[in-house]
């Protein structure tokens, strides 16, 4: 299989970037797409070109990283499926392939296709945790948590927190990665003494990072490799809500009150 590549270049976060072509020979379908990327790099290393720069760890669509745009959907045209878990296979030969870094102000690149997504990393800190003492271990059926709720609590635990959901938003919202960390912690018992305050603080490094505001289009959950659900936006406007009325806490983000 032959490629035309188009890739997207840019030295570091002050250069103004651009595309460059380059053909990808002998792919076979069995590879993923880092798998072809890495065949390309090894060819321009060997011509004494600058190799691409992108993100990569697990392999195995567990840690996020491989975060990349590909012909115009984040992680690629595959439902569910990392860019990791892309293959080959679904693409044929001659095919022309686009390849961004995921555009956010709050994702500044660092370099070609790697961005700096640490603006998550800080919105975890400001309340994406259980503080409280849990004590020591108990019985696995001390504290009961109906299927349901579990079901819910753990398929918003499923969130990678790859930004793909920032990437295609028109507005680069984070509501949904936001959305789906709160949901996770504020539906279990473990969690349920901090949500208010969780709530709260996350929204307010959401913001203070520069993710623009959910205008519920969809294109997030449509997007997400792990198919975390609109419902858990909703279910973050409810909490917010209430916690705003009912239960603000007297700290800001960042500070113990």
């Amino acid at each position: 299989m032959k490629l035309k590549l188009k890739v997207w270049r840019q030295k570091n976060g002050q250069d103004t970037g651009h595309f460059e072509t380059y053909d990808a020979n002998n792919v076979t379908e069995e590879m993923s797409f880092l798998e072809m990327l890495d065949v390309l790099n090894e060819e321009l290393i060997h011509q004494g070109k600058e190799p691409i720069a992108f993100d990569h760890d697990c392999r195995e669509g567990i840690c996020g990283t491989c975060s990349m745009v590909i012909n115009g959907n984040p992680h690629g045209p595959e439902k569910a499926t990392t860019t990791c878990q892309l293959h080959m296979r679904k693409f044929k030969d001659g095919d022309h392939i686009t390849i961004e870094p995921f555009r956010a102000k709050a994702f500044p690149i660092i370099k070609d296709l790697v961005t700096n997504r640490s603006s998550f990393d800080r919105i975890i800190q400001a309340g994406g945790y259980v503080s409280v003492n849990a004590g020591n271990a108990v019985d696995a059926n001390a504290n009961l948590v109906g299927k349901e709720v579990a079901d819910i609590a753990f398929d918003n635990a499923a969130c990678i927190g790859c930004g793909a959901c920032v990437a295609v938003c028109k507005n680069a919202s984070a509501m949904l990665f936001v959305s789906a960390k709160t949901t996770q912690l504020g539906l279990l018992p473990q969690g349920k003494p901090e949500n208010h305050r969780r709530v709260l603080n996350m929204v307010a490094q959401m913001d203070k990072e520069g993710f623009g505001h959910c205008t519920n289009t969809g294109s997030c959950e449509a997007t997400c490799p792990k198919e975390i659900k609109l419902e858990s936006i909703a279910a973050l406007h409810r909490n917010y809500l209430k916690a705003a009325v009912t239960d603000r806490p007297q700290s800001t983000v960042g500070e113990e009150g």
